[in-house]
């Protein structure tokens, strides 16, 4: 994980320019951390290397991701964070903030860097009426969907429990449950709270700051730490939702029957299709442990008797060896892709497709047959619907034509790194006739630029944005976006 030498000269040539109009110029070298400097106002911690609890406020659920800064402040609250983003910029210092450690870090966070863990900022208010909540950025989809399902609604939340909200909502937020009825997660935001550069805790609307609110919703972590979320819900309480599996020598067939049924199907369904390798492991039911599989992943907000209906011919298509697709309370919604919840290793790519047709489906059996280092989960999410739509109030999410999501992953395992490293670019390069080059924002690997999640129109308007909060790119541990200069 490497910051390109241009990416360097591009931040060198801000800091000039930008000293001499009035910010400041930040202090030269590399920054240390000393005891003394850290803030003792907070409610949380500020820790050092060689303190207790470094170690958990650092640990990430991703296992191939290295986190060693210089410093972590454990923030209790926003008043946490406001101390931590003015020791950066007194250090010149890289800040980012980190709850759960999912997403790919394509820049290391090292000794130079202060983090910020959120784990501690657990709060969740649910408002019933309005259906909205506010969430903390430590709140994971696991907890959020617990609370807000005892209201009787539902967020747009993400397939995984142990995923942090904020950090799926400020990458624009594909939700594989309700997603094409309702749009991305970050199409239904109301209100952002955020530390900027500037040490400033902000409440960003769509009327306080429209250009900050729109980059914000799809910039990642780009223009501040974002401390709390107030998201809109939706009066869902159960799904017709699960997964039906098949042995992966049916994979042409069912894929083929996939690609034509999607063609047919309502708004209110979503779904997707994976090819995996099931590890033959003790907590898996036992038809699936070790197998090739095939699994197409359901989730329809029809009546039961209506979405059955639209399943059935999916489950025509040959004998499936498990069949999990029920009418479920919305609470239970992450057993529909049952992704590993324990920390794991995890390498992955991903892009977005323009179209499914027989040769993209024999292309992607083929890639699950004929590398070197196969994918343990290839997964495609059909769009369309709600996603192609652009919100009330616009955003940075780009490029809502695509037809399908593709996700290529390698978990644990002993397969030298870049062995699969080199399987999964060849993967993407095999596909590469029926990909649009772009990339969904939430799925971005390492291996992805920041340009790849943006029309050329939007990264400007962005970068014009960053010049404004950010001019010193205080926040580039991510996939950056630098300052217009």
């Amino acid at each position: 994980m490497y910051i390109h030498s241009s990416r360097h000269e591009a931040r060198e040539e801000t800091s000039q320019k930008l000293g001499e109009s009035g910010w400041g110029q930040p202090p030269a070298g590399l920054p240390h951390f000393e005891r003394g400097e850290l803030p003792v106002t907070l409610q949380g911690r500020a820790l050092l290397p060689e303190d207790d609890g470094y170690s958990d406020e650092t640990r990430t659920y991703n296992l191939r991701i290295d986190v060693r800064p210089g410093v972590v402040i454990a923030a209790a609250s926003a008043r946490d964070v406001q101390p931590a983003v003015r020791l950066a910029a007194a250090k010149g210092a890289p800040i980012a903030a980190m709850a759960t450690g999912h997403a790919m870090q394509p820049v290391p966070i090292g000794p130079d860097a202060v983090l910020v863990s959120t784990r501690a900022m657990r709060g969740i208010t649910v408002e019933a009426e309005a259906r909205t909540a506010r969430i903390e950025a430590g709140v994971t989809w696991g907890e959020a969907v617990a609370e807000i399902t005892k209201f009787g609604l539902a967020p747009l939340n993400g397939a995984s429990p142990s995923v942090g909200v904020v950090g799926f909502v400020l990458a624009g937020g594909h939700s594989p449950t309700l997603g094409r009825a309702y749009g991305y997660a970050a199409d239904h935001v109301n209100s952002i709270e955020v530390v900027t550069a500037d040490g400033k805790l902000r409440t960003v609307t769509a009327v306080s700051d429209p250009e900050l609110f729109f980059g914000l919703r799809g910039g990642k972590g780009n223009f501040g730490i974002v401390t709390a979320v107030e998201i809109e819900l939706f009066p869902i309480t159960t799904l017709y939702g699960g997964s039906i599996f098949f042995p992966g020598k049916s994979a042409t067939a069912v894929l083929d029957a996939y690609r034509e049924w999607v063609k047919t199907v309502p708004d209110s369904m979503s779904s997707s299709a994976a090819l995996l390798r099931m590890p033959d492991a003790p907590t898996l039911p036992e038809p699936l442990r070790g197998k090739q599989v095939v699994s197409i992943r359901i989730s329809c907000t029809d009546p039961s008797e209506n979405a059955a209906a639209l399943v059935e011919p999916l489950r025509t298509v040959t004998t499936p060896i498990m069949d999990t697709v029920r009418e479920m309370p919305y609470a239970d919604c992450a057993s529909i892709h049952s992704d590993p919840v324990d920390p794991t290793a995890v390498l992955e790519r991903a892009g977005l497709l323009r179209e499914l047709t027989p040769e993209t489906v024999d292309a992607l059996v083929a890639v699950t047959e004929e590398t070197t280092a196969p994918p343990d989960l290839l997964e495609i999410r059909h769009l369309g619907g709600a996603f192609a739509r652009q919100p009330g109030v616009p955003n940075a999410i780009s490029y809502r034509d695509a037809a399908f999501t593709l996700f290529i992953a390698n978990i644990g395992g002993s397969i030298d790194a870049n062995a699969i490293e080199s399987a999964q670019t060849m993967a993407i390069e095999r596909l590469r006739p029926w990909c649009t080059g772009y990339t969904l924002l939430s799925f971005m690997s390492d291996a992805d630029t920041t340009e790849q999640g943006y029309t050329p129109e939007v990264y400007r308007r962005l970068a014009s944005l960053k010049q404004r909060v950010d001019p010193f790119n205080l926040f580039r541990l991510n996939h950056n976006i630098c300052p217009e200069v």
